[in-house]
């Protein structure tokens, strides 16, 4: 009767109290609960013994067949960004072609985080996939390290979602650091317009090809997002475009997320190694914010009164979508009320979308040819 509270280790009672904080924070903080609450209450499943939930009778459980058929194929990941392509519209990105850059230097924190990686004792495609944490999205994180680091996957999925959730902690401070009152308060003007909507249709079809040909391993995390993107575009799918956007991301977010819970399990997580990836993931995410903020303040530098960009939207170019536009509308408004860049903030987060996803093709067609 007994048997199960006589065979709790300290590990496993370590693994209960992080499950509770994660869902202490999805709950009382609301901290991206839809993923930190089933990855909280995951790992507590995971982590009581005896349980069925991994393994019964010499039969895997039932969180061990949702891992085999949606983390270690990759599919979870891949159906989460055909829901995301289908949330995103990449109009203020075609308005203003500029922010794309920012998507582009907001990951300089991902391969500055690799060679950190490298030099404290990580291998290479280990190093590749705590630096993709930095891009701040959860689903490309996953695939990646369910490639490259499988042993690591529930440390890297952990600090992703985490930190992603945390945006609004995180890069204040960071930006606040690397500019000065009177750059948090410039003005941007917006063109109006509409986008044309051949434009849109043309955008992820063209995307696809080129990611085809350019790293064809890169196609399945470029080619789901784009095809999201397409049906959302394509203004005839509209019944597919807004199941994506809600039945499919909220029935594999939960599925992710209680998968990704059951894989913290004592004997993987709790090591130094995974404290390491937890602090490299942080420092990532950092460097990412600095990057695309400094980048703005060296474009400004080219760039004629009237029409320099607000820094903070360089902080945008990450990946977590649309919260960083969000927090930085905030922070425009707080320094100066009535200062609405958001829209110059969305173009930049949307094209952080883009930069993180052709980040971890990258990272997934050369890695491999470099470590041999």
């Amino acid at each position: 009767m007994f048997a199960g509270l006589s065979s709790v280790t300290w590990q496993q009672a370590a693994m209960y109290a992080i499950g509770l904080i994660l869902i202490y924070l999805a709950i009382g903080r609301k901290y991206e609960p839809m993923l930190l609450l089933p990855i909280g209450f995951g790992a507590i499943l995971a982590n009581l013994p005896l349980s069925a939930v991994l393994s019964y009778g010499g039969e895997r459980g039932f969180l061990a067949i949702l891992y085999e058929a949606g983390i270690r194929t990759e599919l979870f990941p891949l159906l989460i960004f055909v829901a995301v392509g289908a949330m995103i519209d990449f109009g203020p990105l075609f308005k203003n072609p500029l922010m794309i850059f920012f998507g582009a230097a907001a990951q300089l924190g991902i391969f500055a985080t690799m060679i950190l990686a490298t030099f404290l004792g990580f291998g290479l495609k280990e190093a590749a996939s705590i630096g993709i944490i930095g891009a701040a999205d959860g689903p490309t994180s996953i695939y990646v390290a369910a490639l490259f680091a499988p042993r690591y996957l529930a440390a890297i999925s952990v600090a992703a979602y985490s930190y992603m959730s945390l945006v609004p902690i995180i890069q204040p401070p960071v930006i606040r650091l690397l500019t000065t009152r009177g750059e948090r308060t410039i003005h941007m003007d917006y063109r109006e317009g509409d986008v044309p909507p051949w434009l849109k249709i043309v955008f992820p079809i063209a995307v696809t090809m080129i990611a085809g040909f350019v790293a064809p391993i890169s196609v399945p995390l470029i080619g789901s997002l784009m095809f999201g993107n397409l049906i959302r575009e394509s203004g005839v799918l509209e019944r597919l475009s807004l199941a994506a956007q809600n039945e499919l991301a909220n029935l594999v977010t939960l599925l992710l997320g209680i998968t990704i819970g059951a894989s913290m399990t004592a004997e993987r997580f709790l090591d130094v190694k995974t404290l390491m990836i937890l602090g490299m993931g942080l420092a990532a995410f950092v460097l990412d914010t600095a990057g695309g903020v400094l980048f703005a303040k060296l474009v400004n530098l080219f760039l004629p009164e009237g029409r320099k960009v607000n820094p903070m939207i360089g902080a945008c170019g990450i990946s977590a979508f649309p919260m960083s536009a969000r927090v930085i509308q905030k922070m425009a408004n707080d320094e100066e009320r009535g200062n609405i860049i958001l829209m110059h903030a969305t173009g930049a987060n949307v094209s952080g979308q883009l930069g993180s996803v052709v980040a971890g093709g990258m990272v997934l067609a050369l890695v491999p040819l470099l470590a041999g």
